[in-house]
């Protein structure tokens, strides 16, 4: 009996002994494959991602490769067409009704086997053109493509730029909130040792508490924000759901040159949306000379070879087998479109000069929306001075504030004051510098340049 409760207690022993080592290998899997899953970018790293993982860019490719297989399906209408065409069959005989409906029947044999071997050939040799303005209207639509695709690259660039620079900001503001939660507790400790000693009233210890559970409600939100931004800039980059991604923020705040309102007016004309406007009329005046071929015959080259059983040249059939080839052009008109093609022709050219309104729309778009954000740029610029004189001001605000509510010179109410108005002037300093370079590239990317 003994033993046999001694081999219990060592198999309950090993049981737990390989539970444990089971548990501790799960958690160290889990732990090592969730150390494989975070990830700290850099900016230009998650640009050159958002470039190959963006959906938004991979329609674009695909939109790219479409029309580039819609050019060769344009050229393919220049090839011949061949066709080949065999036939069996077998029929009856002839019969004939001499005397009226049903009457006198007389039947004339026929040979009851048919074969039919048949191809042609039709290659077009002159439609008006057509066809060359069907293909150069597929390489405008072409090149359509490729500034969608370049449009779409700078678009999601944008994207990850805003979403960089909105972390980074909010960043910086924990940093804030963090320095003055820890002020702000030092600050309660203070109070409520006045309060002991019977300098202040309990509202004081109160309005400190209170000022401090904003400040981590501020720091929850803020983190929450955080969270949201990063998981936004995940899915633009295509990340599996489970990883944790981190951003580098090194040298986020360094700028180009920066060139003056007339050299961004004329980038602006280079802009995808009046390169697209541009090739758009291409298109329409492509669309015009198409119209026009209507009014030209369609001449093409035919031949075709048959092999036939029986030879129903001549009646009653002979029953051979017999050939016949031919060869030549073949020339057709359409006469009614001397006078019905003049309204398609009138309409290609009535969406042409709306096209042309439009792009032309489309450059004053971009003109004026190249000088509004020059404009807010320089606006944001000219505040750098201002922000930093704030920051100095409101830091010697709060230390001659501190030192009045140290020496019992001033309530704790003037005390937040001064503190929200430093947490004001930090932020205020920093958000201004990341709102110009983020207005900068807003300015890129109007003028086609972000990419580049």
């Amino acid at each position: 009996m003994w033993s046999e409760r001694q081999e219990y207690s060592h198999s309950i022993k090993t049981y737990s002994l390989n539970t444990l080592t089971s548990i501790f290998f799960i958690v160290f899997v889990d732990s090592a494959l969730n150390a494989q899953e975070k990830q700290k970018i850099s900016l230009q790293k998650a640009l050159e991602i958002a470039k190959e993982n963006n959906l938004v860019v991979k329609k674009g490719q695909l939109l790219q490769l479409i029309t580039e297989e819609e050019i060769r399906e344009k050229e393919e209408l220049r090839l011949p067409e061949v066709d080949f065409h065999s036939l069996y069959s077998r029929i009856t005989n002839l019969t004939e009704f001499k005397g009226g409906f049903l009457k006198d029947k007389a039947v004339t044999r026929t040979i009851p086997e048919i074969y039919d071997i048949s191809s042609s050939l039709r290659m077009p040799v002159y439609s008006g053109n057509k066809i060359n303005n069907l293909v150069k209207k597929a390489e405008q639509e072409h090149e359509i493509s490729k500034i969608v695709l370049e449009k779409a690259e700078n678009d999601v660039q944008l994207q990850v730029l805003a979403s960089y620079l909105g972390i980074y900001k909010m960043m910086e503001l924990q940093k804030i909130i963090n320095e003055n939660i820890e002020e702000e507790r030092e600050r309660l400790k203070e109070v409520s040792s006045f309060k002991k000693h019977g300098t202040v009233t309990k509202d004081e210890v109160l309005r400190a508490e209170l000022q401090l559970s904003e400040r981590q409600l501020d720091s929850m939100n803020n983190e929450k924000n955080i969270d949201i931004v990063l998981h936004d800039l995940k899915t633009i980059l295509q990340f599996p759901e489970n990883t944790e991604i981190t951003i580098d923020t090194t040298d986020l705040l360094q700028e180009d040159a920066f060139l003056d309102l007339e050299y961004y007016h004329q980038l602006a004309l280079q802009n995808e949306d009046v390169r697209i406007a541009e090739q758009e009329v291409e298109i329409k005046k492509t669309e015009v000379q198409l119209a026009k071929a209507g009014f030209y015959p369609n001449i093409s080259f035919f031949g075709n070879y048959n092999l036939r059983y029986p030879n129903y040249m001549f009646f009653p059939p002979d029953p051979y087998l017999y050939s016949l080839g031919q060869v030549g052009f073949e020339a057709t008109f359409n006469i009614s479109g001397l006078y019905k093609n003049k309204s398609r022709v009138q309409l290609a050219k009535a969406k042409m000069e709306m096209q042309e309104n439009e792009r032309n729309r489309v450059k004053d778009e971009m003109s004026d929306r190249v000088f509004k954000q020059f404009t807010e740029y320089k606006e944001i610029t000219d505040k750098f001075k201002v922000t930093d004189k704030a920051v100095v001001l409101a830091t010697e605000n709060y230390r001659i504030v501190k030192l009045k509510y140290l020496n019992q010179l001033a309530l704790v109410t003037e005390m937040v004051d001064a503190d929200n108005a430093l947490i004001q002037a930090k932020f205020n300093q920093i958000a201004t510098r990341i709102d110009a370079v983020m207005k900068h590239y807003e300015l890129l990317h109007t003028t086609g340049q972000l990419a580049k």
